[in-house]
C-alpha cells in the first residue's frame, strides 16, 4: 500500500513527533508498503491566524494514496477517505490548558471564536476518521472529555534502544529533550539551590526559542550555580544524548500535564535509571512510580531538591528503582512490528 503519514512542521523545532514520524516511516517501508511523511507548515503565533491554516489544510487533495495516518492538529484536519488518527495531541490550548490558564487564544470574543472553530473543525475531522488511536490514556481521557469520541490507547515504541544500555552512574541527575516553559527544565534549577551541594545536574537539549535558553542561563548566574548545573542547549547528536542518559544517576522529567510517557522517560528506563517527576506531568506517570520506579514530587523546587536528595544520596536504592523502570518499560511489549499491524488493522 501506498501510505501516508501527515504531522505538523514548525521550522527548525524537532522533537518526539517528528521523531515518531520519521520512525513510523521507516518501519512501514520495513513492512513492505510505501511510505512518506507529508509535514504541514503550522505557527500557533499569532493564535490569530491558527483558522487559516486550518482552512488550507482542509483544502487540501490527496491523490495516489491508499491511506493516510494522521498525527497532530492541524495536520489530521486532512481529508482522504481512509484516515486513521494516532493523536499525538490536539490543540491543548483550546481544551484543557484553557481550563488551567495557559492559553494562548486571545481573552474575549475572539479567543472564544478561535476556540470554536477549532472545537468544530476538530469533530468534524474525527468524524470521517476511520479509526482514532491515542498516544496515552491521558490522551484518550481528553479526547472523551472534550470531544466525546472514542479511541483506542497506542503506546508508541522507543525508536533506537540499542543506544541505551545503561552504565554506571556518574553522579549526576540529567535532564534531556526539548527546553521549553511546558517541560520546566527551570524547576529543576531553581530546586538546585536547596538541594545539597554535592548535587550535580546536566540539563542538555534544544531550547525552542532564544529566551527557553536565557532563562535558564539567567538563573544559573543568578543563584551562582555555574559549579553544579551543566547546560548543554543544542540539538544533540543521538550518540551524545544516549551517553548523557547511560551515565547519569537518575534522569528528571518535568513536563506539565504531558499527553504520553514521552520519550526521555522511555530512554532513561530503557538504560535502567530511576526517574523523577512531579504529580502533574500526566502522562510519563504511566512509567514513573512512587518509591518504586522513581520519585514523584510535587512541582516546587523544594520538593524537587528532596526528590534529588534521595536519589543522589541512597545509590543503592536509585539503582534498584532503575532496575525496576526497565522491567515495567519492558513488560509493556510495546514494539514497531505490532504497532504498524494495529495502524493497518
Amino acid at each position: 500500500m501506498k501510505i501516508l503519514i501527515v504531522n505538523n512542521m514548525a521550522p527548525f523545532v524537532w522533537g518526539g513527533a517528528e521523531e515518531l514520524a520519521v520512525h513510523l516511516q521507516r518501519n512501514l517501508i520495513l513492512a513492505g508498503h510505501q511510505a512518506e511523511v507529508l509535514r504541514i507548515p503550522f505557527q500557533w503565533e499569532p493564535a490569530n491566524q491558527i483558522p487559516s491554516q486550518m482552512m488550507l489544510v482542509r483544502a487540501m487533495e490527496l491523490s495516489n494514496v491508499d491511506r493516510v495516518i494522521a498525527l497532530k492538529f492541524p495536520a489530521y484536519l486532512i481529508r482522504h477517505p481512509h484516515k486513521t488518527l494516532w493523536l499525538l495531541h490536539q490543540y491543548r490550548q483550546a481544551y484543557d490548558l484553557l481550563d488551567a490558564g495557559q492559553s494562548n487564544l486571545p481573552v474575549g470574543e475572539e479567543g472564544e471564536q478561535i476556540r470554536r472553530a477549532i472545537v468544530a473543525a476538530d469533530g468534524e475531522s474525527f468524524k470521517e476518521t476511520r479509526r482514532i488511536f491515542t498516544n496515552s490514556d491521558v490522551t484518550r481521557k481528553r479526547l472523551a472529555q472534550y470531544n466525546g469520541f472514542k479511541a483506542t490507547v497506542l503506546l508508541p515504541p522507543l525508536n533506537d534502544p540499542e543506544f541505551f544500555s545503561g552504565e554506571d552512574p556518574q553522579n549526576y541527575i540529567f535532564a534531556g529533550g526539548r527546553v521549553n516553559e511546558m517541560k520546566r527544565q527551570h524547576l529543576l534549577v531553581e530546586a538546585m539551590v536547596h538541594a545539597p551541594k554535592t548535587t550535580q545536574l546536566v540539563v542538555a537539549g534544544p531550547p525552542d526559542s532564544p529566551e527557553d535558553a536565557a532563562r535558564l542561563h539567567a538563573l544559573v548566574e543568578k543563584f551562582g550555580l555555574q559549579d553544579r548545573v551543566t547546560l548543554d542547549l543544542r540539538f544533540l547528536p543521538r550518540q551524545v544524548y544516549s551517553a548523557y542518559v547511560n551515565g547519569a544517576s537518575a534522569v528528571a522529567y518535568l513536563p506539565f500535564d504531558e499527553d504520553s510517557l514521552g520519550y526521555v522517560a522511555m530512554e532513561a528506563a530503557t538504560a535502567g535509571k530511576a526517574l523523577i517527576t512531579t504529580t502533574d506531568s500526566g502522562g510519563i506517570l504511566g512509567l514513573v512510580k512512587h518509591e518504586s520506579t522513581g520519585w514523584v514530587a510535587e512541582p516546587t523546587p523544594p520538593a524537587l531538591a528532596d526528590a534529588l536528595a534521595k536519589l543522589c544520596n541512597n545509590k543503592p536504592q536509585t539503582r534498584e528503582w532503575g532496575t525496576a523502570a526497565r522491567a515495567l518499560w519492558l513488560g509493556m511489549g510495546i514494539t514497531w512490528p505490532k504497532t504498524v499491524e494495529a495502524l493497518l488493522s
